[in-house]
């Protein structure tokens, strides 16, 4: 009993000792800061934020993976095509699209396992592949490019002259070409406002992004042989029509559909430059001519002054089938 009394009384004398210091005089044995043991580290700081990956870190890493894998299959691709000395040069140019939208597609998949996102949040939800939407976008970017062909032939600035294709040969080419540019429609989709719209929305808010990504749309272009900045900047323009149907349908189908028929029908059935390039295997042996600021010169009538009164006028008319939900400004990020 006595040692238990000592005991307590030698505890309250250290309480009173401890309590009597100075108040910048740190006691013996200070009680653990459980507090500050529970802090995040300064690297999840640095790259996790409220909503998972920070979307500046997320953009970067999604860049540097595609831009590496898709040098990767390039590669492979070139070599298969050199193992492969018959094989066309059409079938090796799809070989080299289908690559391209691997690499964008890839690491995309990556990511969102690490941010834990459903697939479909990045703008092609497997369970609408091919569905309504796409070939509703699909029969607006047909008219869309027939209605720019026709306003050339009115100004005598477009000759439709015969069909060089025959038998069998129109349906295979109609069928590679469909194929081809539904690859094309996919990889340029995905990459300018899939993965990328989405995370960059994230940081900058949806327009900011839109803009960003339709104007490097457009300069992607320049790399085309007869590319010219008229050509550029409508690319560009038709890139921000697809980031408002993108923001009105809640995915890329639409635009998909649209981007693949513009290009199937100015290339194969019409016949005339697209982005400066002239396919093979083309339906008629049409021609441009007359002013370059009609015809779009070598661009073809993507360069035309024609081309944006077509985008504005699909603009407003998308605007009109599909309206904002309600509730929600025109102008909302």
């Amino acid at each position: 009993m006595a040692e238990a009394l000592r005991a307590q009384s030698s505890a309250m004398n250290d309480l009173q000792t401890n309590q009597q210091k100075p108040p910048g005089e740190i006691p013996e044995n200070p009680a653990p800061d459980f507090a500050a043991a529970a802090q995040p580290s300064y690297a999840r700081t640095l790259f996790l934020g409220p909503q998972g990956l920070r979307s500046g870190w997320a953009f970067a890493f999604y860049l540097l993976m595609f831009f590496l894998l898709e040098r990767l299959l390039s590669l492979a691709a070139a070599d298969w095509v050199r193992a492969s000395p018959r094989m066309s040069p059409r079938w090796s140019e799809g070989l080299f699209e289908l690559a391209g939208l691997v690499a964008a597609v890839v690491p995309a998949l990556i990511l969102s396992r690490v941010e834990k996102r459903a697939w479909g949040i990045y703008g092609l939800p497997l369970r609408r592949a091919l569905g309504k939407l796409f070939w509703l976008g699909a029969i607006w970017g047909f008219v869309s490019i027939s209605a720019l062909i026709f306003a050339l032939y009115g100004f005598h600035d477009f000759d439709f002259g015969g069909i060089v294709l025959h038998g069998v040969r129109i349906a295979k080419f109609a069928l590679y070409w469909s194929a081809m540019f539904l690859l094309v429609g996919l990889f340029e989709e995905f990459l300018l406002r899939g993965y990328t719209q989405f995370t960059l929305a994230r940081g900058i808010g949806f327009w900011p992004a839109a803009l960003a990504l339709s104007a490097s749309f457009g300069l992607i272009h320049l790399a085309n042989e007869g590319e010219h900045w008229p050509g550029v900047l409508a690319a560009a323009c038709i890139g921000l029509f697809f980031c408002l149907t993108l923001r009105r349908t809640g995915n890329l189908w639409f635009a998909v559909g649209f981007h693949a028929a513009w290009d199937w029908g100015e290339s194969f059935f019409y016949s005339v430059p697209d982005s400066g390039m002239v396919s093979p295997g083309h339906l008629l042996n049409s021609s441009l001519h007359g002013s370059p600021w009609l015809t779009g010169g070598s661009v073809g009538p993507e360069g035309s002054l024609l081309c944006f009164v077509v985008i504005a006028v699909i603009w407003v008319a998308f605007d009109r089938v599909y309206p904002p939900p309600a509730g929600i400004p025109h102008s909302q990020p």
